[in-house]
């Protein structure tokens, strides 16, 4: 009324000033008295604040239910209708209209424009406007917040004053023994990390934060869920497919997702996640669950961790997924052939030589991983052989050792063409001929004794490394173990008998001391902090990776390791020649795993021999059994 009054006497020629906001300073806009002042119609709004009865945020109502109960805008029940896109029911952010379906909260996205400050092309708001803004351009008014004193955007106005986000989540997940009534509880009050009392006890409204599905206090997710609980629904409507039931061979993959430590990472996962989207294929049927649909998905990143995750669970047999890529490599390098004779002979060098080896090789060996480096340089030096074999307009069966030898001064590489010529010989491919052996090039030294034993010291005593690192690091410092025998330790390896702790490389347990005992139970105990998503709740590696079912990789565990200071082959070659100078050869083969000659070796190297150890055995009084 006053905004139109003011109008209609400056159109009959009085000299007043536009009607401004008091607390924005806007003009032009309807005011609404207030105790501070005629306000617009926002700043009345913020004005009547209150906490929303679902999140507790001090926000603008948006509605009331049935009990009066205030909700603001977010937690406003909106309608849920089918959405055009995903197809599944939720809230709608946009309606449908000119042909465009309804679109839910999930699967809408700004429309893109150009930005207005940073001039690049992303989703803005006010894209139809003068100024579009994208979502990285755009200011957030901050405030000092009331818990850390930090000057930070508040996702919060609680009554103390602005909550910045980490205070927020840290006051949602501060849970402890409540000073009044004893009992495991969030703790509200006094407000701030300090908080030693319940809701009910001081009296705080507790629903808003309440799960509705377990009854916890927590922070709450979605529908007034916790994260474990809306874990538990996304992960069974997903597997459902639209069916009453999950599948029965899906049900140990449902356990594994719901029982994981980090429910926020699963629903991260499931929201985004490519392979997700997969399981959710073969769940509908869509996608069979066998090796070779997930071999030939668009997505094999996708594919592969999701292959990891149905294996661990006994979803899908187990494979050798070394050997299975070996084989793709192959037959990827033979459409690369353009000669045929060529591709015949290689084919048949890979198929009946190489892979051959691999996979009698993968039967017999006792470990997780069939290593195929060599088996892929050996078939691509035997490409490039025949390559050049070609272009100089030379067959396999007419190649003499002077074209050998002119071959090998192209470099190193061409070295490994030794194979495929034996084996080219022995099927009287072409004639017997020679490949000199490379000599082996020294590797690093040894890391010093004070270097290495300063980095045992750290490992063994400083808390603030990744109980991980500490104990893979001290196996190779301390024992000279290689990395990928490290990662591919089981439990079963690890005997505690009589509070003593014994670990098995070999053929017997080597006694481990404290305080490298106690480090180890406490991995055994309580694993890996971090595991992936779809991980089984029970393992057999001490190291389990981020893929479901298998341990970290050597390569990985070298990284965390450098990441230290620790370089895994001076480090291993200091502990071996230590341990050689004070063991004979057959005993540490025993302990430590390796083979005779390997140990007859590392003892000539450190200057040991029998005969100095049968004469410290001889001088030692308890020496007998």
């Amino acid at each position: 009324m006053v905004g139109k009054l003011v109008g209609e006497l400056r159109a009959r020629g009085a000299n007043l000033p536009d009607p401004v906001c008091t607390r924005c300073g806007r003009t032009g806009k309807p005011l609404t008295r207030s105790p501070s002042g005629g306000v617009c119609a926002r700043c009345r709004r913020r004005q009547l604040a209150v906490p929303c009865t679902t999140c507790g945020v001090v926000k603008p109502i948006a509605g009331r239910d049935e009990q009066n109960r205030p909700f603001c805008a977010r937690c406003a029940d909106r309608p849920q209708r089918p959405c055009g896109r995903c197809g599944r029911t939720r809230r709608i952010a946009r309606r449908a209209h000119d042909g465009v379906p309804d679109i839910c909260d999930g699967c809408y996205q700004m429309p893109d424009a150009v930005c207005s400050r940073c001039r690049r092309r992303r989703p803005c708001s006010f894209a139809a406007g003068p100024e579009p803004i994208c979502t990285g351009c755009a200011t957030r008014s901050t405030a000092v917040c009331a818990h850390c004193g930090a000057d930070r955007p508040p996702t919060a106005r609680w009554p103390e004053g602005p909550v910045c986000d980490p205070c927020y989540n840290a006051a949602l997940r501060h849970r402890g023994t409540c000073s009044t009534c004893r009992a495991q509880r969030r703790l509200v009050d006094p407000p701030g990390p300090g908080a030693t009392t319940c809701a009910d006890c001081a009296g705080v409204p507790s629903a808003a934060h309440t799960c509705t599905g377990c009854g916890i206090e927590d922070k709450l997710y979605e529908q007034g869920r916790c994260a474990p609980c809306a874990l538990r629904r996304r992960t069974r409507d997903l597997l459902r497919a639209g069916a009453e039931q999950i599948p029965p061979e899906l049900a140990p993959v449902y356990e594994a997702i719901t029982t994981t430590d980090a429910p926020r990472t699963a629903l991260n996962w499931l929201r985004n996640g490519a392979g997700a989207r997969l399981l959710s294929e073969i769940a509908s049927g869509t996608t069979a669950c066998t090796h070779h649909a997930l071999d030939t998905h668009a997505r094999p990143q996708a594919a592969g961790y999701l292959r990891a995750v149905l294996v661990a669970n006994q979803v899908l047999p187990a494979r050798d997924e070394r050997l299975a890529t070996a084989e793709k490599f192959l037959a990827q390098t033979l459409a690369g052939i353009t000669r045929e004779h060529d591709r015949r002979l290689v084919h048949a060098y890979a198929t009946w030589r190489v892979l051959r080896r691999l996979r009698v090789s993968a039967e017999h060996a006792a470990r997780e991983r069939s290593y195929t480096r060599h088996a892929h340089m050996n078939i691509s030096a035997a490409v490039v052989f025949l390559n050049w074999l070609g272009d100089h307009g030379a067959t396999l069966g007419d190649v003499g050792q002077g074209d050998v030898d002119t071959y090998l001064t192209g470099g190193s590489a061409r070295y490994r063409v030794r194979d495929f010529l034996q084996w080219a010989a022995a099927g009287r491919h072409a004639q017997h001929l020679e490949v000199p052996t490379l000599g082996r090039t020294p590797g690093q030294p040894a890391a010093c004794g004070e270097e290495r034993w300063a980095q045992v010291a750290r490992l063994l005593h400083d808390d603030t490394i990744e109980i991980t690192d500490r104990v893979a690091g001290a196996l190779l410092l301390i024992y000279g173990q290689q990395l990928s025998r490290i990662a591919a330790i089981t439990l079963d390896q690890i005997k505690t008998v009589d509070s003593q702790t014994f670990l098995r490389f070999g053929r017997d347990g080597l006694h481990i001391p404290e305080p490298l005992a106690g480090l180890l139970q406490i991995l055994v105990r309580d694993g890996r902090p971090y595991v992936g998503v779809g991980s089984p709740s029970i393992t057999k590696w001490l190291f389990p990776g981020l893929q479901p079912g298998r341990p970290l990789t050597a390569a990985r565990l070298g990284e965390r390791l450098r990441k230290l200071g620790i370089r895994a082959l001076p480090g291993r070659r200091a502990a071996l020649t230590h341990l050689a100078a004070q063991l004979p050869a057959a005993v540490l083969a025993d302990l430590l795993g390796i083979h005779t000659t390997t140990a007859v070796g590392w003892v000539h190297d450190a200057g040991g021999d029998w005969n100095r150890y049968a004469a410290q055995l001889a001088h030692t009084s308890n020496h007998q059994p």
